[in-house]
């Protein structure tokens, strides 16, 4: 999930215990900031939040990619 607020451009990832122990936390956040990095000029000057859902779990960095370019872009993924 990304959520877009008008800002300064920071980024946040966020990561729920209901996505598991600190290790799969860590690795939900490390992904989606990875795929950030790839879609980040899509979004502007604005604040954004990504929320890690439980589908993240052996998901690709890659695979985040398409779906944040299909977010961003208004279309549904």
């Amino acid at each position: 999930m990304v959520f877009l607020a008008p800002g300064s451009g920071r980024v946040a990832a966020i990561a729920s215990k209901r996505i598991g122990g600190a290790v799969q936390r860590n690795r939900a956040r490390r992904i989606l900031r990875a795929a950030w990095a790839d879609v980040r000029s899509r979004a502007g000057d604005n604040d954004v939040v990504l929320v890690a859902r439980t589908g993240i779990d052996g998901a690709s960095s890659r695979e985040l990619v398409d779906e944040m370019t299909a977010l961003l872009s208004g279309t549904s993924a």
